[in-house]
C-alpha cells in the first residue's frame, strides 16, 4: 500500500479550487504520518475521541476536520483545536459548539449537513430547515461559530444518475443559502467512490479515505 503514491495520483486529478480531506478514521498514526510526509495537512475523523488522541500525537500544523455525526456532550473535547465541523444538523448542536468555542476564545467554522440521500440512515437537515436556521434570530446571536458552507452524502448506490441528482440538490441548496449568507464558500461532497461526479457537480471539498489509505479496518 503506497499512501504517498495514492495521494499524488488524487492530487494530480484535482482542480485547484477543490480541497482534499484525507479521511483517516480507524487508521494508525503511522499511516497518517506517511500522508503528512507527502504533504497532506487536512485529516478527517468521524469519532471525536480518536481525533483528540491523534491530535495530541501529531504535528500541530494539521487541520482536523470532524466529519462524523457529532454528539453535543463531546463537543468540548475538540473545541480548542478542530478546524472545521462538517456535520452540523441542528441549532441545538450549533449552540453547543458556540458555547464551547467561546471558552477557548475561538470562532469555529461549521458546515450545515443537508440530507440529500434517500437512505434513512443518513443525518442532515432539509434545505428549508437550513434556510430557516441561518436566517433565524437565534443564529444571529451566535458569535463563536461561522457557517462556511454545506455538506452532504449521496446514497450508497451504483446508480450514477441518482448520485448526480443528489449532488445537484446540494449545489442548488448552497446557491440558495449563499444569497442570504454571502460568506459561504464550501460545498463538501464526494468520497472515494464518487468524488469525480461531485467535482463535476460543483464540489469544493472532497472526503477521501480508502483511495488514499486502502480499505478500512472494519466492515461498514
Amino acid at each position: 500500500m503506497h499512501i504517498q503514491d495514492n495521494l499524488k495520483n488524487i492530487n494530480a486529478q484535482l482542480p485547484n479550487h477543490v480541497t482534499l480531506v484525507a479521511v483517516s478514521k480507524t487508521k494508525p498514526v503511522s499511516d497518517l504520518m506517511e500522508a503528512y510526509t507527502a504533504g497532506q495537512r487536512i485529516f478527517g475523523e468521524n469519532k471525536i475521541q480518536e481525533m483528540v488522541e491523534k491530535h495530541e500525537l501529531m504535528p500541530k500544523d494539521i487541520q482536523w476536520h470532524m466529519i462524523g455525526h457529532v454528539q453535543r456532550n463531546k463537543v468540548k473535547y475538540m473545541a480548542d483545536f478542530v478546524s472545521l465541523i462538517h456535520a452540523v444538523d441542528s441549532l441545538k448542536l450549533l449552540k453547543e459548539i458556540n458555547k464551547q468555542a467561546k471558552k477557548h476564545n475561538r470562532i469555529i467554522d461549521c458546515l450545515l449537513q443537508i440530507k440529500i440521500a434517500k437512505e434513512d440512515s443518513k443525518f442532515g437537515m432539509s434545505p428549508l430547515d437550513a434556510k430557516e436556521l441561518i436566517t433565524s434570530e437565534d443564529f444571529s446571536e451566535l458569535k463563536n461559530v461561522s457557517i462556511t458552507g454545506v455538506m452532504g452524502m449521496a446514497t450508497y448506490t451504483n446508480d450514477t444518475e441518482q448520485i448526480k441528482q443528489e449532488f445537484k440538490t446540494l449545489k442548488t441548496t448552497y446557491d440558495d443559502l449563499k444569497t442570504t449568507n454571502h460568506s459561504l464558500e464550501v460545498i463538501s461532497m464526494g468520497m472515494s467512490g464518487d468524488y469525480q461526479l461531485a467535482i463535476d457537480a460543483g464540489s469544493t471539498m472532497i472526503r477521501v479515505g480508502s483511495s488514499i489509505f486502502g480499505s478500512r479496518n472494519y466492515s461498514n
